[in-house]
């Protein structure tokens, strides 16, 4: 999907004087998608016909992300994006989702069971798929651009950022068959650069530290999450790749893996349809079709 057509079909919310932007289309049992960095809910686009012909799909361009504000000098944080989506979904009605996320929103999906577990959540989450993510972040191989990032020099570095940068290194993380295109590239650059978003990349990419700042807590709530698990992996993929998936095959009881041979980080890019089997499975397994809000979407 084009991103003018991506940008159309959604809405701006403000939350805490920031606009965000949302995707909220379908109807059915709610799903909440959760991007990754450095892209946005346009992640999803491959995916949106098919899961919005079966669920109402909710998806944010998180703050600093994607078509939403993007504030200098701001301090970002996985939890305070936890709580813009608990927000979001109080806005538009819906107290009960399944979530799916990727990347940068696999931690907010920890963050968001984290707080369920401690009986303290604002959002019933009845059931998560992750995708290839840093959920233990003792393993998450950071790139270089994002250890530059992570550093003093990152300031620096994002004010140098440029398209054909920004595309080798995003397209470096993708399996060795499934690259990328000019054109998506160009989009998913448009996406980073919109609002002036790499002048506040080195704030946001603070998630490093803060992953490993809240790991006993969120690996914690994997362990005791009390709803259903899966993992759905690209092997290839150089962040998050088979070694995580091996690590929450040790770590969480009854773990519920699915690898796509030959994918790499981004698998609902590279494989949708793939992604979109091991989901709808998952969801007919666990009751999610049939389970959470009907409602259909209203605006905000």
């Amino acid at each position: 999907m084009q991103l003018d057509a991506w940008r159309h079909g959604g809405r701006t919310w403000h939350w805490n004087e920031h606009e965000i932007f949302y995707r909220d289309d379908g109807a059915g049992p709610v799903l909440l998608c959760l991007h990754g960095f450095p892209s946005a809910s346009w992640d999803w686009h491959r995916l949106w016909p098919s899961l919005t012909a079966r669920f109402r799909v909710v998806a944010p361009d998180m703050l600093g992300f994607g078509l939403s504000a993007k504030p200098r000098g701001h301090a970002y944080s996985l939890r305070e994006q936890a709580t813009l989506h608990e927000a979001l979904c109080a806005a538009v009605g819906l107290g009960r989702v399944h979530l799916l996320a990727h990347d940068y929103g696999v931690s907010v999906a920890q963050e968001l069971l984290a707080r369920q577990v401690e009986g303290r959540g604002a959002l019933r989450v009845d059931s998560i798929c992750f995708l290839n993510g840093g959920l233990f972040p003792e393993l998450h191989r950071a790139r270089l651009v994002q250890r530059l990032l992570h550093s003093p020099l990152g300031a620096l570095l994002g004010r140098l950022m440029n398209e054909r940068g920004f595309s080798r290194s995003f397209a470096a993380v993708f399996g060795p068959r499934t690259q990328p295109s000019a054109a998506e590239l160009h989009t998913v650059w448009l996406l980073n650069a919109h609002n002036d978003g790499p002048r506040v990349a080195h704030r946001v990419i603070r998630y490093i530290a803060e992953r490993r700042r809240y790991r006993e807590r969120w690996v914690g709530a994997l362990q005791h999450a009390g709803i259903p698990l899966r993992f759905v992996n690209g092997p290839e993929d150089p962040v998050s790749g088979r070694h995580m998936a091996e690590r929450y095959r040790q770590l969480v009881p009854n773990a519920d893996v699915v690898l796509l041979d030959g994918i790499g980080h981004y698998p609902q890019l590279e494989a949708p349809e793939a992604v979109l089997a091991a989901y709808l499975e998952f969801a007919e397994r666990v009751g999610a079709t049939t389970v959470a809000g009907t409602a259909p979407p209203r605006r905000i």
